[in-house]
C-alpha cells in the first residue's frame, strides 16, 4: 500500500543541516576575521619572554630597564671582558635548516673566545641565509664564506675547524 500524502499547511518547516559548504560560507570570509587568541607566552629568568612557537622576545620590563642602565651610564649586562671598546667582533651566520651549521658554529666560536682575549662572537644576529656558513668581522671583513649550499652541505663538512680557528686568530691579532 502507498503512503498517504501530507497536507501542505501543516508541515512543520525542513529543518536546515548544521552542515556546510564552502560555497555556503564564501560571503562570511569577506568579513575580518575575529580576534584570535594570543599564543602562550613564558617568561624565563632573564627578563626574556618566550612565545609557545620558540621566538625570544625581550619583554617591555627588560627592555626599559636595560634603557633606565644605559641611561645612568651603568655598563650593560655584557660578556665578561667586554670592556675594551676596541673590542673585536666576529659574526658567525650559520642557516638553521640542519643540526650541523649550529655544531660548527658552537665551536668556532668558543675556539674564537678561548684564544683571543677580548673578542665577542655573535652567532645570527639577524636570521641567516638558507644553506649559508659564514664568518666575518663586523667591519665587513669575510673569513669564510659558503654560500647556497645544497645538502649534505659537503664543503662545510670537508672544513677543518680548528684550522679555520687558527686561521682567523692570526688574521684578527
Amino acid at each position: 500500500m502507498a503512503p498517504k500524502r501530507k497536507a501542505k499547511g501543516s508541515a512543520p518547516p525542513p529543518t536546515i543541516s548544521p552542515r556546510k559548504t564552502r560555497s555556503a560560507t564564501a560571503g562570511k570570509r569577506a568579513d575580518p576575521p575575529a580576534e584570535k587568541p594570543s599564543k602562550k607566552v613564558k617568561v624565563s629568568l632573564n627578563g626574556n619572554t618566550m612565545k609557545s612557537d620558540g621566538a625570544k622576545v625581550k619583554s617591555d620590563d627588560a627592555k626599559a630597564k636595560k634603557k633606565a642602565s644605559n641611561a645612568d651610564g651603568a655598563p650593560d649586562a655584557s660578556p665578561p671582558g667586554n670592556t675594551d671598546v676596541s673590542a673585536k667582533t666576529v659574526i658567525i651566520e650559520a642557516c638553521k635548516q640542519c643540526n650541523s651549521f649550529k655544531t660548527r658554529a658552537i665551536r668556532v666560536k668558543e675556539g674564537l673566545e678561548s684564544a683571543v682575549p677580548g673578542i665577542v662572537v655573535t652567532i645570527n644576529p639577524e636570521k641567516p641565509r638558507r644553506g649559508c656558513f659564514e664568518i666575518r668581522e663586523e667591519s665587513g671583513q669575510i673569513f669564510v664564506s659558503l654560500l647556497n649550499m645544497p645538502r649534505p652541505f659537503t664543503p662545510m663538512k670537508k672544513l677543518d675547524m680548528d684550522e679555520v680557528i687558527q686561521d682567523i686568530v692570526k688574521k684578527i691579532a
